[in-house]
């Protein structure tokens, strides 16, 4: 077992409990890198994926497992036996910048449990993400997690000083909230997100008016919904998600299927939730961002979860079949990004080549849509589906794809690109 006295044992114990957040990517940032060192911008100790592709090393710990709050979903809660350790804020600024140096990372993300109380621990974390920026010169990517609770003045500070800032929501209703973490109150992790939206809002129209302010947050603010510890459907799930993005604006809502846990509560589940569960999520999520879906066009009343063995746009269609065939020469771009198959770098070639000729079968298969999920839903110039194809009873086993064992590699994938 690790030590907890010496450095390297520290790391270890709090790079693990770090795990469990899923909340880590760097995409968005845009900083300044003249004069220091470190850049947001470069390809690359947890791999996080942009949504151009590339891949970011960032150093992902946690300042101290140690936790005054008993949540009963997490392993650092109080009433958990797990080894405990702690870093000051300079074994942290040491530990970033020794791993730099070193090529091994491009960037921190760094969360913490709750020590004396939540504007303590803030404070602790703030002095970390100062002191690399303002004496190590770091400019490299800065992930703060926000410490439910916090004072309003210190979040705004950390936004000075970190590219994102992201404040867990831990849970999809009220109701889960008060049953396993009552501690945590949802006005109050929505108010801190609403804080950092004025900010980011003020800076916003500040610099259009073209003052020159400070840099706040520019990579924006994101959460986590611990998926399968309770009871909550998709439908739950997924209203939560789109409230909170048409409300505060977050770059990123992320799934983290729950994992049992020793000594767990009672009321949480023995197993944890399929892992296609939560790929399914991140799927319907990018549909809700950049496809044009609402929420409640992507479960029903009957079914409030996402079908596990088909991709959530599918379902839709499916279920929508009255609205099909479109003529890919013809469909609006809303149209065409409903399609199942034909994603959103899809669509933007199609309207590219029908503006030169119109399209035939042949045509999206260069393209490059997966043309047999594509085809039923699709006219071409020199293709009508044939009579009854949409109605056939067979339609979905047919487009289904082949049952996989989706490992962790395709839930980072479904967070970094969710294509459908």
């Amino acid at each position: 077992m690790p030590s907890p006295s010496d450095i390297n044992g520290k790391l270890a114990i709090l790079a693990d409990a770090a795990k469990y957040d899923a909340s880590c990517a760097s995409s968005g940032s845009k900083r300044e890198s003249k004069g220091g060192l470190g850049s947001t911008e470069g390809m690359g100790i947890c791999h996080s994926y942009t949504p151009d592709g590339r891949c970011v090393s960032l150093l992902k710990i946690l300042l101290t497992n140690y936790c005054i709050y008993d949540c009963q979903y997490c392993v650092n809660r109080i009433s958990s036996d797990t080894p405990r350790a702690r870093f000051t804020p300079e074994q942290v600024v040491k530990l970033t910048m020794d791993f730099y140096r070193r090529n091994y990372i491009e960037g921190l993300f760094l969360s913490s449990g709750i020590i004396q109380d939540s504007d303590y621990t803030m404070g602790q974390m703030i002095e970390v993400a100062k002191t690399l920026r303002e004496r190590e010169l770091f400019r490299g990517y800065i992930h703060l997690k926000t410490i439910p609770n916090a004072a309003d003045d210190l979040i705004e500070t950390a936004g000075q000083y970190a590219d994102r800032l992201s404040i867990n929501i831990e849970l999809p209703t009220v109701g889960d909230l008060k049953t396993l973490a009552p501690e945590k109150k949802r006005p109050a992790i929505e108010q801190s997100m609403d804080r950092i939206k004025v900010k980011r809002d003020e800076i916003t129209s500040d610099r259009k008016r073209g003052l020159r302010v400070p840099q706040f947050v520019p990579a924006g603010q994101s959460t986590q919904m611990i998926v399968g510890a309770t009871d909550s459907t998709d439908q739950d799930i997924l209203n939560t998600s789109s409230v909170l993005y048409g409300t505060h604006q977050l770059r990123r809502v992320y799934y983290s299927a729950y994992s049992p846990i020793p000594h767990a509560d009672a009321r949480l589940p023995g197993m944890s939730p399929p892992l296609v569960r939560e790929h399914r999520l991140y799927q319907a999520d990018w549909l809700l961002r950049f496809y044009g879906f609402d929420a409640s066009e992507l479960t029903t009343p009957e079914s409030q979860n996402l079908d596990l063995d088909i991709d959530p746009k599918l379902a839709w269609a499916l279920r929508n079949r009255e609205r099909f065939p479109i003529d890919v020469n013809r469909a609006s771009r809303e149209m065409l990004l409903r399609v199942p198959g034909i994603g959103e770098r899809g669509v933007k070639r199609i309207l590219n080549t029908r503006r030169h000729h119109s399209i035939r079968d042949e045509d999206l298969i260069r393209i490059g849509v997966s043309y047999k999920k594509a085809r039923p839903f699709l006219i071409t110039a020199d293709r009508h589906p044939e009579p009854l194809s949409l109605d056939s009873v067979g339609l979905r086993d047919r487009l289904r794809p082949k049952s996989v064992q989706l490992s962790l590699f395709d839930a980072f994938e479904s967070a970094a690109t969710g294509q459908v």
